[in-house]
C-alpha cells in the first residue's frame, strides 16, 4: 500500500465513527439517566428490562461493557443474617442495671455490645466492653466468628487492663 506506518495511525485515529460506536454514546448516556434515577442500584439486567419499557433494545452483555467502560457497577443489597437466638430456654440473668447508664463513681459498672463488620474476606465481629462512667473503651476482641470466646476476651482484656475492684457489674445486652 506503500502508506507510512505513522500515516495509517493518524487517519486510524482521526476516522469518524462507525454507526455502532455512535449508538454506544447514545446507549452510554441512556445507562448513566437510568442509573442516576436508580441511585445506583441497577445493573445491566435491570437496565435492559427499562429499556424493553421504553422499546429500546439492547443486549445484555452490551449494556454490561459499556457500564464497565464507564466505571458503572451496581450497589448490591446484603443479606439479613440473623445472629440471636431469643427463643431458648436457658435462664435469664436479673436486669441489675436497670437501663441507669448514668454511673457516678468509676470502674462500677462496664457495658458491652458486638458489632458486625462486613470485610472483602467475610464477616468480622468486633466485641466492646465500655466503661459506663467515662464511657471509655476498656477492653474489645475481634475474630472471625461469634462464640462466647469472642465476649470472655473482650472482658478479660478489661480486667486485665483496668484491674477494677469487688464488686463490679457486667451488664451486655
Amino acid at each position: 500500500m506503500q502508506v507510512s506506518r505513522s500515516a495509517y495511525y493518524y487517519t486510524w485515529r482521526h476516522r469518524p465513527q462507525t454507526t455502532t460506536e455512535k449508538e454506544d454514546v447514545e446507549l452510554t448516556a441512556a445507562i448513566h439517566s437510568i442509573f442516576k434515577k436508580s441511585w445506583g442500584t441497577y445493573g445491566a439486567r435491570r437496565i435492559k428490562n427499562e429499556f424493553f419499557d421504553r422499546n429500546r433494545t439492547a443486549s445484555r452483555r452490551r449494556i454490561s461493557r459499556l457500564m464497565d467502560e464507564d466505571n458503572l457497577a451496581c450497589k448490591t443489597k446484603r443479606k439479613f443474617k440473623a445472629t440471636t437466638d431469643s427463643k431458648h430456654d436457658k435462664p435469664i440473668s436479673p436486669n441489675l442495671l436497670d437501663r441507669e447508664f448514668n454511673v457516678k463513681p468509676p470502674e462500677q459498672a462496664y457495658t458491652g455490645d458486638i458489632a458486625y463488620i462486613h470485610s472483602q474476606e467475610g464477616w468480622l465481629y468486633l466485641a466492646a466492653v465500655i466503661d459506663l462512667y467515662s464511657r471509655q473503651v476498656v477492653g474489645w476482641s475481634m475474630a472471625g466468628h461469634m462464640r462466647a470466646k469472642l465476649v470472655n476476651d473482650a472482658l478479660l482484656t478489661a480486667l486485665w487492663k483496668r484491674k477494677p475492684t469487688k464488686g463490679l457489674l457486667w451488664h451486655s445486652s
